[in-house]
């Protein structure tokens, strides 16, 4: 039986750069203070860290701010709309900060017999090891394929953090590399991707798939059944 998992995502009217998604995130931090849920953050307290999927996501959508809540996270939106509304502050800048939208869904996570097309935004496959081993292979196909191998292990991972399980084998092809370029996080260089594929199972849009997914990285679009 396919499991229903819920997404909710809050479009807001301030702009911002992609680079400022960090700064969005300490002000929503800020205007919740004490009262602000583990799952906004990910700090259990003696800096350690909830190292499961992120179920509260900071991004920049049609370049503005969003937050996407995924599951448990849906059910702490009600505290997010009351505390953060009117301005709020990014690094130096002050700005107004008010809901344009909402998007919910809820819908089932399963294998299905026809394939689904998605875009990837932002997404950072690569780590030491593997980036290294995509830098030494020069054909194309090759290169795809060890995303692909890359892509199909963060879906599980998040399928993993949402607790479901799949009984039939996951498909991913990309289809297309739309741009990649070297990115820097916390003083280390990455590669980040924004692709297109096709898999074998529906997925909700605006979730985050991969490495800083709390942070707008690897935000997943569903551009067709």
């Amino acid at each position: 039986m396919a499991k229903y998992i819920r997404t909710l995502t809050v479009f807001y009217d301030t702009e911002i750069d992609f680079k400022d998604i960090p700064l969005f995130r300490g002000a929503v931090l800020n205007s919740l203070g004490d009262k602000a849920n583990v799952l906004y953050h990910n700090h259990t307290g003696d800096e350690t860290f909830r190292y499961s999927y992120p179920l509260i996501q900071y991004k920049r959508l049609n370049g503005k701010a969003a937050i996407t809540c995924v599951e448990e996270g849906v059910d702490l939106v009600g505290q997010l709309l009351s505390e953060l509304s009117g301005p709020i502050v990014l690094g130096e800048r002050e700005t107004e900060s008010n809901v344009d939208h909402i998007h919910s869904s809820k819908g089932p996570i399963q294998i299905e017999d026809s394939f689904s097309v998605y875009q990837l935004h932002q997404w950072l496959p690569l780590n030491t090891r593997n980036y290294q081993q995509y830098l030494s292979t020069d054909e194309l196909v090759e290169k795809i394929k060890i995303l692909e191998r890359i892509l199909t292990g963060n879906v599980l991972s998040f399928l993993k953090g949402v607790n479901t399980h799949l009984d039939d084998q996951l498909v991913i092809h990309i289809t297309d590399i739309l741009n990649q370029k070297v990115v820097t996080y916390k003083s280390v260089k990455l590669m980040a991707f924004d692709i297109k594929f096709k898999a074998n199972i529906n997925l909700p849009s605006y979730i985050g798939i991969g490495k800083n997914a709390s942070i707008g990285n690897g935000t997943l679009i569903k551009i067709t059944n």
